[in-house]
């Protein structure tokens, strides 16, 4: 059963079910994967919205990984995703948002004043 007060995500990923989740551990895996020096970097990175397919594959095997799942990166390439590759930039967008923040029902950005404020990972709104 998936626990969102984790930061788990159910994906479903080949037709079966798969829980996701970034823990502390996995995401010092994605620091050291992705060459940034702290998880500040890193949601930097992350929020500018720019990922490649091999950043979604690192970080969806780190999720596998650090959810139980013997899972290597060849692993993850292999699987099939509905809706292509945007079933994978789903995925992704949602274990960040899952992971670092981030309310998929708020509609409204707008912080104090009527500026609008920082949306933290692209598709996460």
């Amino acid at each position: 059963m998936i626990n969102k007060h984790r930061g788990e995500i159910e994906a479903m990923l080949d037709g079966q079910p798969y829980r996701l989740v970034l823990t502390l551990g996995a995401l010092a895996e994605l620091e050291s994967a992705f060459g940034d020096e702290d998880m500040l970097a890193l949601a930097a990175r992350f929020e500018k919205g720019r990922l490649s397919a091999r950043d979604c594959t690192k970080i969806i095997t780190a999720g596998l990984r650090w959810a139980g799942c013997a899972i290597s990166e060849d692993d993850v390439n292999a699987m099939q995703v509905a809706g292509g590759a945007a079933g994978y930039v789903d995925i992704v967008a949602r274990l960040l948002r899952a992971t670092f923040g981030g309310d998929e029902n708020t509609k409204d950005t707008r912080g104090e004043g009527g500026s609008a404020a920082r949306v933290p990972f692209v598709g996460t709104r």
